[in-house]
Parts: structure tokens; sequence; C-alpha cells
């Protein structure tokens, strides 16, 4: 009986181990792409250039990076690459690479961006919904027609935009769509959502496939622009698909940003620094900072744990993001200058990635989505 005994307690313990252990191997991956700007210039670069790294290590050149994150998170132009990323192809996995769906944003930018004629008695550019709706719809629908809802994505999907008829944030959430129609959405409606920046575009009004959840949206980047807590929040407290996630210890974090949009009123020769469209990027700028400074703070006992890569923003600087210096957050405020580059951050991280001798299982995989378009 002693030695039943002795031999269940240690069962026990080792049973408790391999459940909640928070070696490489059990922690929960997510990818969180800040918003801002009109081209992802600096996001894209950072993606094409982590999907690389990935096809390398793993020697497989058909990797994507959905292969090696758990949720994915994305804010404006963000949330449109998160978007196409996780899009499903009908067998669980993305019809767009990393590279893809940056050609398409490339590609597709003075469409998605259109200017409309100027107001002689406003002189604040505005672009056309119409043109944007029309690009989004395209890629983001099946071929007989039929859009893709966030239940038609491979892997899930946090995008958050602002509820005018609320007052409040609201999050586009895969796992609330999976619990009721009332919370799932078409794909190319998050992103017009998510991207209705002020004084840019109208605020696009949206409702649930099964028309009972309706939200009249503007650009989340107003409350979320780095949707990096919300996609940490959001895994902590769903324990229904993240059951082995205790603590940010169980995390491994990838943070992108997508340059400072703020810049110097000498620069905006052609607004106010007082605008609305400045009022606008200044807060998107402190909404990034403060997330990234928070999060590092939680992430203070494991740094690597939480890697942010962000750029200055600058026209001349974006086609070299990846080889600038890194810089991260300290504790209480500050920040320092690393000695790696932002390559080789991407590069260590991935390495992290790839090495993992086991992956939890994709949640929400469904086999019955079909294609969507490929785009213009």
């Amino acid at each position: 009986m002693e030695w039943s005994k002795i031999t269940m307690e240690i069962y026990s313990k080792l049973e408790h181990q391999w459940l909640f252990n928070s070696d490489e191997e059990k922690k929960t991956r997510i990818l969180s792409i800040d918003g801002g700007g009109t081209n992802a210039a600096i996001a894209g670069a950072c993606l094409v250039h982590l999907e690389d790294q990935i096809k390398t290590k793993t020697n497989n050149p058909h990797s994507k990076i959905t292969d090696f994150f758990d949720l994915i998170s994305g804010t404006g132009i963000g949330a449109i690459l998160a978007t196409m990323l996780v899009a499903d192809d009908g067998n669980g996995n993305p019809p767009f690479s990393a590279k893809q769906a940056i050609e398409f944003v490339t590609k597709n930018q003075s469409k998605m961006f259109k200017l409309k004629k100027f107001n002689i008695l406003n002189r604040r550019p505005r672009f056309s919904c119409t043109s944007m709706e029309k690009l989004l719809r395209q890629a983001l629908t099946r071929p007989d027609g039929k859009p893709l809802t966030l239940k038609d994505t491979s892997k899930p999907l946090l995008v958050p935009c602002y509820d005018l008829n609320s007052s409040g944030p609201f999050v586009f959430s895969k796992a609330d769509a999976m619990e009721t129609p009332s919370f799932n959405f078409e794909l190319w409606k998050i992103c017009r959502a998510t991207t209705a920046t002020p004084s840019r575009f109208k605020p696009f009004e949206l409702t649930s496939v099964d028309g009972k959840t309706k939200c009249l949206a503007i650009d989340g980047g107003v409350v979320m622009n780095n949707p990096t807590a919300v996609a940490i929040t959001h895994v902590l407290h769903n324990k229904r698909d993240f059951p082995l996630v205790n603590g940010v210890e169980d995390l491994l974090v990838l943070s992108i940003g997508n340059g400072m949009q703020r810049m110097s009123p000498f620069k905006r020769r052609n607004e106010k620094p007082t605008t609305a469209s400045v009022v606008v990027d200044i807060a998107a700028d402190g909404v990034s900072e403060t997330v990234d400074q928070m999060v590092g703070n939680a992430f203070c006992w494991n740094r690597s744990d939480y890697v942010r890569i962000q750029g200055s923003g600058e026209e001349d600087i974006r086609e070299s993001i990846l080889g600038e210096t890194g810089v991260e957050s300290l504790p209480m405020w500050g920040k320092r200058v690393l000695a790696e580059s932002n390559a080789s951050r991407i590069e260590s991280f991935v390495h992290r990635l790839v090495n993992k001798n086991s992956f939890p299982p994709t949640p929400y995989k469904n086999s019955d989505a079909t294609p969507p378009h490929a785009g213009p």
C-alpha cells in the first residue's frame, strides 16, 4: 500500500509537470501586427523576413507563418495583413504567404487608399470608401461568391476597432464567432472597419452574419493601434482554447510595429500639427508605445519571450528597417539600444519557434471552407 501511494504521488507530479511545464515546446505563440499608415512597409519587411527565416530554418519552402503561431492579431493595415495570413483555403491552410499579402497591399495601395477630389473649403484629403471595399471584398471572397467570415480562418484571429454605437472598443474574435453567429462577421468588412481612420474615411457600419449585432466602426488604432495587449489578455482568459496557459511565462510573443506615424510639423508641410489626422497619428503612436511599455513590464523576468520590432517611420528609413539596431523598453519607462539588429532579433525568435518539438493542435480547423480569390 505504501509503495502504491508513493508511486501515485510520483505519477501525479510527473503528470502535472508534463501538463503545465512552461518549457519552450509548451509555450503559446502570439503574433501581433500594428496599424498605422497605408503601405505597411515596415511590418511588411519584417513579415517577409520572418517567413523567409522560417522556410530556411525548417528547410521547407512551403512553410508559412501561420504554421508556427497559435494566434494572430492586427489593427488597421496590420489587420489586413493578419487576415490574409489566416484566411482559410479550404484545407486549413492560408492561401496567402506573407510575401503575397504584402504584394497585394503594395500593388493595390493607390486603389485601396484612393484620394477623393479636394473640397475647396476643406483641404483635408479623404479616401474613397468604395474603392477600398471593392478590393477587400474581392480578396476575401470564395469563388462561389460567398464572403469569408471569421469562422473561415486557419488560426484564431483578433481585430479591434472602436464602436461609435457603444462608445467603446469592439474586438472581432474567432473564439466569439465560433460561439454564436451573432459575433461572426465577414472578413472584408472587419478589415474595412478597423481601417476607417477618422478624417480619412467615413465610419463603417457592419452587421453580423445573422443580423443581430451591429457596429458603427472607426479605426482600431484610436484605442488599440498595438493589439499585443488584447491578444495576450485573450489567451490568458480563454481557457477553453488555451488551457495550458497560466501566465505570461507560458507565452512567446512577437509584436511588429508599423513605424512611428507622428512626424515633425516641419515635415508635415501640408497639415498643421493640430489637424485631426495628425492628432490621430499622435494618439496611435501613444497607444502603441504605452502597450509596448506595459507588456515589456509584464515580461521583465524573461524578456526573450517578448520581442518588439519597431521602426522610426521615416520614409528614408523604411527600406532599412531590418538593418536598424533594435530598441527595447525598460521597466518603469525608458528604452535601451540593443546590440542586435531587427533582422537578427527576428532570426533569433525564429530559431526558438522552429526548434519546438511539439505543437498544440490548430484550433477551429475547418475543412469546409473553400478558397478565396487571390485578388485583382
